[in-house]
């Protein structure tokens, strides 16, 4: 069983759970409103009306909880929100997803204003953020939930995916291929509310320390020159 899988097994045996349960709403990276059950983005979207504005870019790089929080420092990112992508089932949860059935990935959706960010870019932060070469895995996180994967929503995104895992490759930037899958976006089921902005609100979490910290802080490093201001000296 996955260090991931243990953890949450005993939280939710522990008081966070049946304290969060008791909260109606919850609260994704930027401080928006998250409803505590899955829902379609298009709910966090009408209910976020603001976010309409921007563009979006969808990546699945292992455990959520990692990618949120390494792609909320930088500079252009408005909002990130975790879910659910790459599968079929109508409102998917946790444990459904944690089965490895149902062939979603623990993903995130990533608001971003293109004036000041671009894809590539965001690109170049995801292959940062997780290991591309491990199939179905990331770290102690195993199955195809965990898989590394890029769904594009426009045919720009599409190319510019492929041709920069070409380029990876090309360059041996890692001793192994990349096995990056890289798929039409299509539903995206927002997570239940107690895993949004679970970085941030849980830093003391041993699975965050050991595994979801090392790789922020590996993206904090190499980007430095793009983060927000507010983590700059951090």
């Amino acid at each position: 069983m996955i260090m991931k899988k243990i953890f949450f097994s005993l939280l939710m045996l522990g008081t966070f759970v049946i304290s969060a349960c008791s909260q109606q709403k919850s609260m994704s990276s930027n401080g928006k409103k998250v409803n505590d059950d899955v829902a379609p983005v298009s709910e966090y979207v009408k209910a976020n009306p603001e976010l309409k504005d921007y563009a979006v870019a969808t990546f699945a790089g292992g455990c959520f909880w990692c990618t949120e929080a390494s792609f909320e420092r930088i500079n252009g990112v408005v909002d990130v929100i975790s879910g659910y992508s790459g599968g079929e089932k109508d409102y998917p949860t946790y444990y459904e997803v944690g089965s490895g059935e149902t062939n979603y990935a623990e993903a995130i959706d990533i608001f971003y204003d293109p004036k000041v960010i671009d894809y590539q870019k965001l690109l170049e932060v995801f292959f940062v953020a997780h290991d591309p070469t491990t199939l179905n895995r990331q770290g102690p996180d195993v199955g195809p939930q965990y898989r590394s994967a890029i769904f594009y929503h426009d045919d720009e995104q599409k190319k510019l995916a492929e041709d920069y895992i070409e380029h990876l490759d090309e360059s041996r930037k890692y001793a192994d291929p990349i096995v990056t899958q890289v798929a039409p976006y299509a539903e995206f089921w927002v997570a239940e509310g107690y895993h949004q902005n679970y970085y941030e609100i849980h830093p003391t979490n041993r699975y965050v320390q050991a595994v979801s910290r090392p790789k922020v802080e590996k993206v904090m490093k190499t980007f430095k020159d793009i983060l927000k201001p507010e983590y700059k000296n951090k």
